[in-house]
């Protein structure tokens, strides 16, 4: 069973760098005025408005960001069967994820070789094969064309498969680059994060649930937001109820009332890695934010309460165990991957979030919650109990994000300092002008290649 998709939303000092929204809201920005603004970025500050409210920015995004990194797309258990597919739009371009004959997950622009007819219009659904509404060419599920009608004499219809997509599936969950030259540090990130998704068998899952919210507001303000947790005790309780007491505190900074609660964040870690070290399960904390192509965080942690996964209670929402693990206790493995994924695996459900840029103030988030591919509704799991929390947390989230949208437009905005706490942040922002860098330079070497030539 999936939730219904949720409807759009209709709620909606002076020291510091400059970059107020009076300057930005102002006409539209040139390659050279955005240059400027990417050069003149100032670390442990919050960006300038343009970034956040411009079409021409939201653009440069599209091109720098998300048709050239490793975008996190969906998990292996959204197709399960041949023919199985799901369509992603990431600005102009359209991708279709699809099983292919064989169970390969494979990924297809969705744009018919004879005459460019968009292929498949659905969100997601299964086919035999993949036929142009317009014309009826036809292709497998791996691409290749079968049948164009009439042809001229010589026509070699291997010349005309579907133009593929790069696609790795990490651990049950499925990245695409939409560049013929992806990133090629997805290898090196992979052998860090498969043994800790691997124990939890999420090509052995399926979708038990799935919510799509438009929130009005700049992607990375999303993006932002999800990084810290400074917003936290005020404005996620629902989420807060599995977090020690002490979350966000540096162990010397505990106050003397909290020292018990503290205690047993210890114990509970403790017991946290038996667990781990006897289900094979990693657990340290890597954290390599910036200063790669796929920057990316990932740890395992104890949650308070039960222990056992993201509940009101802290435990577990389904009866069945994932995989071949041995215990409910195993807190919470959160992965993190620039610029569009975070992601929970607790001991009997996974929970993947995704975001995708619909325009300069408008973002897809997607929330899909995994149980064992077994798992019966209403015997080993309730939706209510399963998806309550992060239903919660994303709502107040999207407010928080949408009012941030309302004030970075206003003409009074300027940069403002992140918190010691907002560190991730911080890194977030500095490998997305470090991608913005790294392309420009690579259009720069193209450009000049051209000219000799």
């Amino acid at each position: 069973m999936t939730l219904a998709p949720e409807q759009k939303r209709t709620d909606s000092s002076t020291s510091g760098p400059a970059g107020s929204g009076a300057a930005a809201g102002s006409g539209g920005h040139g390659r050279t005025d955005i240059d400027r603004l990417i050069n003149e970025r100032v670390p442990g500050y919050s960006l300038a408005a343009p970034f956040y409210i411009s079409p021409e920015f939201f653009a440069r995004d599209i091109e720098a960001i998300f048709a050239s990194t490793w975008i996190f797309v969906a998990s292996a258990a959204e197709v399960p069967e041949a023919g199985d597919y799901l369509t992603i739009d990431i600005g102009a371009y359209s991708v279709i994820v699809i099983r292919d004959d064989d169970g390969e997950i494979r990924a297809h622009h969705n744009v018919c070789r004879h005459r460019g007819t968009r292929l498949l219009n659905d969100l997601s659904g299964s086919v035999g094969n993949i036929v142009c509404g317009y014309h009826q060419w036809t292709y497998t599920p791996s691409g290749e064309l079968i049948s164009a009608g009439a042809q001229a004499p010589g026509f070699d219809r291997s010349c005309f498969s579907l133009r593929s997509v790069n696609l790795r599936v990490i651990g049950g969950l499925i990245f695409i680059c939409l560049s013929p030259t992806p990133p090629d540090d997805i290898d090196e990130v992979a052998d860090v994060i498969e043994p800790y998704l691997s124990g939890h068998d999420i090509a052995g899952t399926k979708v038990a649930a799935q919510s799509d919210l438009i929130e009005d507001s700049n992607w990375k303000l999303v993006m932002e937001n999800n990084r810290e947790c400074y917003h936290c005790e005020a404005g996620h309780p629902e989420l807060t109820c599995t977090f020690f007491p002490t979350y966000g505190y540096e162990p010397d900074e505990i106050p003397k009332r909290l020292q018990p609660a503290y205690q047993r964040y210890l114990d509970a870690e403790e017991q946290l890695h038996a667990d781990c070290d006897r289900n094979g399960l990693p657990y340290a904390l890597v954290e390599e934010l910036s200063g790669r192509p796929t920057g990316f965080r990932i740890e395992r942690a104890a949650l308070d309460g039960k222990g056992e996964s993201y509940t009101m209670d802290g435990s577990a929402a389904s009866a069945r165990l994932l995989g071949d693990l041995d215990t409910f206790v195993l807190g919470r493995a959160s992965l993190h991957v620039q610029p569009n994924m975070w992601f929970h695996a607790m001991g009997d459900h996974v929970v993947t979030f995704s975001l995708l840029p619909l325009a300069e103030d408008k973002t897809l988030v997607r929330t899909t919650w995994l149980v064992h591919a077994d798992a019966e509704e209403g015997v080993d799991y309730e939706l209510d109990n399963l998806t309550t929390v992060w239903l919660k947390t994303n709502e107040q989230d999207a407010t928080f994000c949408e009012r941030g949208q309302l004030g970075i437009s206003s003409p009074a905005y300027v940069p403002g300092p992140y918190a010691p706490t907002e560190s991730q942040v911080d890194d977030f922002v500095t490998w997305y002008i470090e991608r913005l860098k790294a392309h420009r330079e690579q259009r720069t070497v193209q450009l000049e290649g051209a000219e000799r030539r």
